[in-house]
């Protein structure tokens, strides 16, 4: 008996080790068939829920948190069913913004056309590289009047982009071929009778988020830099019929961020220790050094007014849905826009009459006029100003911008005070910018490919698009609701008005137009005492460029600082 006993004692006490560690393998499969179904049914605890409730400044009960699991997985499920169908990238939302506050009136088509004013007695400079500054109109005379060819005007400007684009890195592509052979056919139908109007020969670049059939276009980015879209954007193709020669496609900042590319940083031909501002880097900087007289720029916040300002060229960012955008890659469906960048007011006019329009390949555009009349009298405009922004404007431009508005007075302009909207939510308008741009560059982020863009900080594009994940579906719509409230606001402020003047920066202008997609135009004022470019801002109503243009041309034939070019390039 007692032997028995002590059979089992040392049984109990000493185990089989292999036939324990076959229970305990057997118990730790099964422990982990467990924690699988459980996380087949539940890919986030309770716990995590508690914890992304700070992210949004929410905080639910353990009651109501319960209730909350089954339906948060239901949605998680349906965040994988969308990930599995791709889409192409020039798929828009089935949501479209409308800029127009409620019984807004639409311009009406006038019976004039516009008729361009090609000046006589213009000849070719003593100096040639002072041809690279001429404006459109004088370029056209040159070309009308066979004083240049435009295969000779063609090869001048790519030469200097051969020669200054490296040191300003703000070329991409120069599309050398596809240049020369336009040159040559439009010299011929010019030899035949055939003139195809003020753009008739004339060499032009666009900013690389631009699709042109046969060349790369990077959107400025390494993970898109050998990206070739097989179509040409429907700008590209009305400079082409007006017959505009497509010399380059110039620098984009990173996805349309900053003026820092994959191959560098785009410089200021006025300083090239500075960079060129963003994202239309290229386009101001190689408008400002000559390279080429004009170009097309994009703006969501800024892309096209800051180069404008910051290199000494005029720049016309055009009303919501007046210029189409395909063929364009998209940042925010909701507030991009494409406009010219160019020597000064009247080349903007020219350039912006040929791109705007309806394109039935862009649902966001419109019919509405362009009732440009270089007859009208722009000291008859209702005019008003931002009195107390520019009274606090801290930039170094304050000066010049006074300056500007004493010129104006001599010309009879007597503009009112008003203020810009102050008890609206301005820090959670950015949600919607960085919502929709996260939605367009999803696969980049889920695929990792984010993590190749050259500017990894917190400040940078790609850390921008891994946030946007963390933005909740109803801030955003929140955000747009706000929105509309704005809109309606600044009709208010706007609507007895033709012009305001504003500071280019450091106020809430820039925000709140690139919002309710009001159009404005950049122009130079004068050099700050680093001899940097400054400029002024004038913000028209919706669909009404024509005002804004005419009004900076006004200024710009009553002072001479859309004349002034870098030193170095002529």
């Amino acid at each position: 008996m007692s032997r028995k006993l002590t059979r089992l004692k040392t049984d109990f006490y000493m185990p089989d080790y292999r036939r324990n560690c076959s229970r305990f393998v057997t118990c730790f499969i099964v422990l982990l068939l467990i924690i699988s179904c459980k996380n087949e049914k539940h890919s986030f605890s309770k716990n995590d829920i508690k914890s992304s409730q700070k992210l949004i400044g929410i905080e639910f009960s353990e009651e109501k948190i319960d209730t909350l699991y089954e339906y948060l997985e239901k949605n998680s499920k349906g965040y994988d069913s969308l990930r599995k169908y791709s889409l192409d990238k020039s798929v828009f939302p089935a949501l479209f913004f409308d800029p127009t506050p409620k019984n807004f009136a639409f311009p009406k088509a006038k019976d004039t056309l516009i008729s361009w004013y090609i000046p006589e007695g213009i000849d070719i400079p003593d100096s040639l590289n002072q041809l690279a500054f001429y404006t459109i109109p004088e370029l056209a005379s040159l070309i009308k009047n066979k004083k240049i060819s435009s295969l000779k005007l063609t090869e001048f400007f790519l030469d200097r982009l051969k020669k200054y684009g490296p040191a300003l890195e703000c070329t991409i592509t120069i599309t050398e071929e596809l240049a020369l052979a336009q040159a040559k056919k439009l010299d011929a139908e010019l030899a035949n009778g055939h003139y195809r109007g003020i753009l008739h020969g004339i060499p032009y670049g666009v900013k690389d988020l631009m699709s042109v059939n046969g060349y790369p276009t990077t959107w400025g980015s390494e993970p898109y830099k050998n990206q070739q879209i097989e179509e040409t954007a429907t700008v590209v193709e009305r400079l082409q019929v007006a017959g505009g020669v497509l010399v380059a496609k110039l620098v984009s900042g990173a996805l349309a961020r900053g003026d820092v590319w994959f191959g560098g940083k785009t410089r200021n031909p006025w300083d090239i220790e500075e960079g060129a501002s963003g994202s239309s880097a290229g386009s101001g900087s190689a408008t400002s050094a000559g390279l080429v007289p004009f170009a097309l720029g994009t703006e969501t916040l800024g892309s096209i007014t800051s180069p404008s300002s910051v290199n000494g060229i005029t720049g016309l960012r055009p009303t919501y849905g007046r210029v189409s955008r395909h063929g364009v890659m998209s940042l925010s469906w909701s507030m991009d826009k494409v406009g010219p960048m160019c020597r000064n007011a009247e080349d903007c006019a020219i350039v912006f009459s040929i791109i705007q329009g309806k394109d039935s390949l862009d649902r966001t555009t419109s019919t509405v006029p362009f009732n440009y009349n270089p007859a009208l009298d722009f000291k008859t405009f209702k005019v008003a100003y931002l009195k107390d922004d520019i009274e606090k404007d801290t930039t170094e431009g304050k000066e010049n911008l006074e300056e500007a508005l004493k010129t104006l007075k001599k010309l009879g302009i007597d503009p009112t005070p008003v203020s810009l909207p102050t008890e609206m939510p301005y820090d959670g308008f950015d949600i919607i910018l960085r919502s929709e741009s996260g939605a367009f560059f999803d696969e980049l982020v889920l695929s990792g490919k984010v993590d190749s863009m050259v500017e990894q900080d917190k400040k940078s594009r790609a850390n921008s698009l891994r946030q946007s994940r963390f933005i909740p579906a109803v801030e955003y719509l929140q955000a747009n609701r706000h929105r509309q409230v704005l809109i309606e606001q600044m009709h208010q402020i706007l609507k007895d008005y033709d012009i305001l003047i504003s500071p280019s920066f450091g106020n809430k202008q820039l925000l709140i137009t690139n919002l309710t997609g009001h159009p404005v135009i950049a122009v130079p004022t004068g050099l700050d005492e680093e001899n940097h470019p400054t400029s002024v801002t004038f913000v028209g109503n919706l669909y009404d460029e024509e005002k804004i243009l005419l009004f900076a041309k006004g200024f710009q034939d009553a002072t001479e600082f859309d004349e002034m070019h870098p030193k170095g390039f002529d």
